[in-house]
């Protein structure tokens, strides 16, 4: 979490740390000093970023088991259709890691 906070400040920050130590970052090639407190504080949004992250992954996986019911031989059920654009919308309005932990997936309706 320590790199991503770091690279949300300065994409281009070079730097090493020992044991997830925050305490132990040295910057490396020229790279100006970030704060410790300046790194922690980006802490919550690297959590919501890792969060958001899973919750597509499986996003994707749970729309892609459906696909092939989506070909253009294929017609969809209207719950099926319905599932799938619920699937899509499940990020919309997510600003908090505990909105993202508590989204309830939509139930996947009969093939």
């Amino acid at each position: 979490m320590i790199d991503k906070a770091i690279k949300k400040i300065n994409s281009n920050a070079e730097f090493t740390y020992q044991d997830n130590d925050i305490n132990t970052i040295q910057w490396l090639n020229g790279t100006t000093p970030i704060p410790v407190a300046d790194i922690e504080a980006q802490f919550t949004a690297v959590e919501f970023d890792m969060a958001m992250e899973d919750l597509r992954t499986k996003r994707n996986n749970l729309l892609k088991d459906t696909d092939h019911l989506a070909l253009s031989d294929q017609t969809l059920s209207t719950e099926m259709t319905t599932y799938r654009q619920s699937l899509r919308d499940i990020t919309n309005g997510l600003t908090t890691k505990a909105q993202v932990d508590a989204v309830t997936w939509p139930t996947k309706p009969g093939a």
